[in-house]
């Protein structure tokens, strides 16, 4: 924690001493509390920013358990394989984020968002089953798989927002969304923990579905 803190204020301090303002900077507009309001009555923006908040359910939640997940369903790993594995899943989602990135330029990103949200979604669902069995060689390569998938929308949803955020209000705009995101991140994250103290895991994780399903029927519009 030490060591990310001090590169993230490295990072802070880099861009204010080497990275100069661009050509189109503009003074900015003072602040309206009502303005975060006012954004949302977009329904383009709307849409985009509730399958973000459905995507946040899920994502972080299996990031912050997948080492958890890891060691209940496969007890013979050592701790070095269980993170080892855990580091793969995570970072499997750059596939998805890269892999998605160039199919937008064909299919636009709601249609990559939605159907990378889709099967994230199908994930949750299928864990139900993929927990139960006993097929430890199925377990990775389907947290790889699902890995892949809840994290390559995030790039897309990035776009989207910024997109059909009124154009005098983006600041405002994606910042309010990204806080929403994140706030739901928590309660996730909070409420998981709790679940897996009175429901198996399988059950536990299915429940997860409760925010693609949601982001789905948001994103529908822009699809």
């Amino acid at each position: 924690m030490v060591a990310v803190s001090v590169l993230a204020a490295t990072g802070g301090i880099l861009l204010y001493l080497l990275v100069p303002d661009g050509p189109y900077l503009r003074k900015g507009a003072t602040f309206r509390i009502g303005n975060m309001l006012q954004a949302f009555r977009d329904r383009g923006f709307r849409s985009a920013a509730f399958g973000y908040f459905g995507h946040m359910w899920e994502l972080y939640t299996l990031w912050a358990f997948t080492p958890l997940i890891l060691t209940l369903a496969l007890p013979q790993l050592s701790p070095g394989e269980v993170s080892g594995y855990s580091f793969a899943v995570i970072a499997a989602g750059a596939v998805g984020c890269v892999g998605g990135g160039y199919l937008s330029q064909v299919w636009g990103s709601a249609r990559v968002a939605f159907v990378q949200l889709l099967l994230s979604g199908l994930c949750c669902l299928l864990s139900l089953l993929v927990f139960q069995v006993d097929a430890p060689q199925l377990i990775i390569p389907f947290l790889l798989f699902w890995g892949i998938v809840v994290a390559g929308d995030s790039p897309q949803f990035s776009a989207l927002t910024a997109q059909t955020a009124p154009p005098q209000l983006v600041g405002t705009a994606l910042t309010i969304v990204v806080a929403i995101g994140f706030a739901i991140t928590v309660v996730s994250i909070q409420l998981t923990g709790l679940l897996l103290t009175q429901l198996p895991l399988h059950y536990t994780l299915a429940l997860l579905a409760i925010g693609p399903v949601l982001g789905l029927l948001g994103l529908r519009r822009l699809v």
